[in-house]
């Protein structure tokens, strides 16, 4: 009985943030170790149905790099990157869709509905869900001019259609779109997971964007976790070298979210229930980004 009401006392405690969230949407991209492990897989998808039960609407935007790579490497097409962004010509096209639409998301949509929930695949060729265009990069060079890199199909959003999605949050499924986009001619764009979330977030005016990686979130110059920041501290961080590495575009992410969400968290997904443990005590559990 002890046990029970230890349990029930739980979920008393997380009402006030039930109350808070209640019919708004959470964007939470999906992937890292959480991706991999049976364990986390299966906890990810509960506490998505467990958030769609409660009234709390989840769209999930999610990766599949490691997927990638390992199907390129089995059709012996080499992989190129540059800036931490995968070189992307159509052959290598080809094989992104391939494994990001037509295996990752239909796993994840499976995983979903195994365990008790409605979810439904997306690309961005869907509906036109999103529209894209080719990713410029530059780099700059000391007493150079900057080096413009040719990405091939990497692009970037540049228009998210919001009426699909709420269109099938009203009708109670659970949204699971990959990364390929299409521009108005017609041509597929490989898009960076954590910018397409960034981008669903902002047009959906999400309540939450999260991030969940393979690290505890943001950590300072002594490795501590730093808990929260505003977006000016967040620049600073970037400017002054605290961001390094693949942690620069996750906080660029969350920052360009930033305005149009009113926070941004980037969470250790291989804490099982971490969205639920950041989203229902008030510490969290990871790293949060506010305006």
């Amino acid at each position: 009985m002890k046990r029970y009401q230890l349990q029930a006392k739980s979920i008393i405690e997380t009402l006030p943030f039930i109350t808070e969230f209640y019919g708004q949407t959470i964007v939470i991209k999906y992937g890292g170790n959480a991706m991999i492990d049976e364990d986390l897989k299966r906890a990810f998808a509960l506490n998505i149905i467990l958030l769609k039960y409660i009234g709390i609407n989840p769209v999930v935007v999610h990766g599949g790099g490691p997927q990638i790579g390992k199907m390129l490497k089995a059709l012996n097409i080499e992989s190129h990157f540059r800036e931490g962004y995968r070189v992307t010509d159509q052959a290598t096209m080809d094989v992104v869709e391939m494994v990001l639409v037509g295996k990752v998301n239909k796993e994840i949509v499976n995983l979903i509905n195994l365990h008790g929930g409605q979810a439904v695949g997306l690309s961005g060729k869907d509906g036109r869900l999103i529209t894209a265009e080719p990713k410029e990069l530059a780099v700059e060079k000391k007493d150079a001019p900057p080096e413009i890199i040719d990405l091939g199909k990497v692009g970037e959003v540049t228009s998210v259609n919001t009426k699909l999605i709420h269109s099938l949050l009203n009708d109670g499924f659970i949204p699971v779109i990959a990364p390929v986009g299409v521009d108005d001619k017609g041509a597929t764009y490989n898009i960076n997971a954590d910018s397409v979330a960034g981008a669903v977030a902002t047009a959906l005016g999400a309540k939450r964007l999260y991030l969940l990686t393979d690290v505890p979130g943001l950590l300072d110059a002594e490795g501590q976790l730093i808990t929260s920041l505003t977006a000016k501290e967040a620049f600073e961080a970037i400017r002054s070298g605290v961001v390094t590495g693949g942690m620069i575009p996750k906080i660029t992410c969350c920052l360009e979210a930033v305005a149009g969400v009113e926070k941004s968290a980037i969470i250790d997904g291989r804490v099982e229930n971490c969205i639920l443990l950041e989203l229902f005590t008030k510490s969290g559990i990871g790293t949060e980004i506010v305006y």
